[in-house]
Parts: structure tokens; C-alpha cells; sequence
């Protein structure tokens, strides 16, 4: 890894007022910088850059949202991202179980995508390669085109279940869609079960999405096979201490830490 300079002097000394020169450097001798550099070895957390939006960007969240709208049949007042994390909540509250909540996302979904389109990639990219080509693919497209959603991510290796590994993993810094749901049963139940649904019975790639509920960050390992439910410790991941319903269960004194929403 290329090492970085971590401390440098931004201005020079005679900058400052003659008084506050002699009370940082009373004898007038010449200061010396040293430099510290980073490391792969270093335990420090790696640096997080925000994502800049794109000029696509809008365009593919009035996409999304006005999906999501057409399956929720209401939409929010408020605009941009906002209102699609309005619209989201209303998709959860307004089914009666868990199950019709992600059916509904993975209509969503696929309503994204011609259906010849998906078909074909079913049929003629999937099987290439043990699945690995369509898996690949996938991951770069997630990268490129989903970051307005989940903000800034990139395409990294796993492990895949035969012991190999491969290029087919999208690891997202800080995802933005459960930052500001600020809900586990809106990430689980929107986004993380339908979306392995989706492209495992619609493309033909298994998916595992392993989000972080402590950091916010999330793995997608295209190419992995999902756990069963009651395998799967994500389903049972307590609600997240700034989710408003946590708050409101902590009022009225229910010991109950799971999402209510994700059970």
C-alpha cells in the first residue's frame, strides 16, 4: 500500500503575527516536520468517503420511487430521498405479515427490469461458468448504477461455498437506505430478503446480503447461497437504538429488544 502522509504544515510560519511566531517558536530556530505514513498493517478504520451524487442519480430514485408508489398505491408529500423512505414505511405498515411485505418488494423489483431481459439471464448468462460470469456481472452492476441508493460501495472478493473466492462481492460503506429507515425490519423485510429472492428465482444468482447494524455497512456475496431463516442471526438482530419505535417500546416499558417489524 502506498504510504500517505498523514501531518503536514499547511502555512508557513511567517504568516502568523510576529508575537504568536516568538510564542510558538521563542528561539527563532527552523522547524523540522516529521511524517508519519499508514500501513497495511494499521488498525485503524479504514476512511470513509461520502458519495457524491451522480448525474443519473435522480433519474433512478424517480424510477424506484415511482414503483414503489405503484405498488404502495400512496405517495409522501415530501421530495427526494425522503419521500421514498416515507413511501418505504408505508409499504411495511400497510401489509398484514412480513411475507406480503417482501412479495411486494420483489414485485417492485422486478418491475424494474423488462421481463425478456431477466429471462434471457436466466437462461443464457447464469449457467456460465458455474455461475460464477452472471455472479460477477452482477456485483459491477450493483457498484455502478445503486449507489444513490445505499451510497458510496465497491466491488471486493469472497468466499464462495466451494472454498474458491471471486470477485463477485459489492461491500457498502455505510448504507444510506437503513441509515435514514433507521428501522431492521425495513432493511430485512424491503431490502435484504426480497433482493436475495429476487435475484436467485429471477437471474439465477444466489445472493447473501449480510447487513451491519452496528456500522451500517452491508455485504453483498453474489454467488453465496443464503442461510435458512432460522439459521440466519440477521433476522434476530435487535432494533437499532435510534429507531423510533425502539424508543417508543422503551417508554412504555416492553422488554422486548427484536424489531417488531422483522419478526
Amino acid at each position: 500500500m502506498k504510504s500517505l502522509p498523514l501531518a503536514h504544515p499547511l502555512l508557513p510560519l511567517n504568516t502568523f503575527s510576529p508575537k504568536l511566531h516568538n510564542r510558538i517558536n521563542p528561539n527563532n530556530k527552523p522547524f523540522t516536520f516529521r511524517v508519519f505514513s499508514s500501513s497495511s498493517s494499521s488498525t485503524s478504520e479504514p476512511v470513509r468517503h461520502e458519495y457524491k451524487a451522480g448525474a443519473f442519480d435522480e433519474l433512478f430514485l424517480n424510477v424506484f420511487r415511482t414503483k414503489m408508489v405503484e405498488e404502495v398505491g400512496w405517495d409522501s408529500d415530501k421530495p427526494g430521498y425522503e419521500g421514498l423512505i416515507e413511501v418505504a414505511n408505508r409499504l411495511v405498515m400497510k401489509n398484514k405479515t412480513n411475507s406480503d411485505t417482501k412479495e411486494a418488494a420483489v414485485r417492485i423489483l422486478r418491475s424494474l427490469f423488462p421481463p425478456l431481459l431477466l429471462d434471457l439471464y436466466k437462461l443464457l448468462v447464469s449457467p456460465l461458468a458455474q455461475g460464477r460470469v452472471a455472479a460477477v456481472m452482477v456485483a459491477r452492476v450493483t457498484a455502478l448504477t445503486c449507489q444513490w441508493l445505499m451510497g458510496r460501495c465497491n466491488v471486493n472478493s469472497v468466499d464462495l461455498g466451494d472454498g474458491s473466492s471471486c470477485n463477485s462481492g459489492v461491500f457498502v460503506e455505510k448504507c444510506k437506505y437503513l441509515e435514514e429507515s433507521k428501522c431492521v425490519g425495513i432493511c430485512i423485510n424491503t431490502c435484504k430478503l426480497p433482493t436475495q429472492t429476487f435475484f436467485k428465482d429471477y437471474m439465477g444468482v444466489p445472493l447473501l446480503m449480510e447487513p451491519n447494524f452496528s456500522d451500517y455497512s452491508c455485504q453483498f456475496k453474489f454467488g453465496v447461497h443464503p442461510p435458512l431463516a432460522e439459521d440466519d442471526a440477521i433476522l434476530k438482530e435487535p432494533c437499532l437504538k435510534i429507531c423510533p419505535n425502539a424508543t417508543r417500546r422503551r417508554e412504555l416499558a416492553i422488554n422486548s429488544d427484536q424489531c417488531p417489524k422483522a419478526s
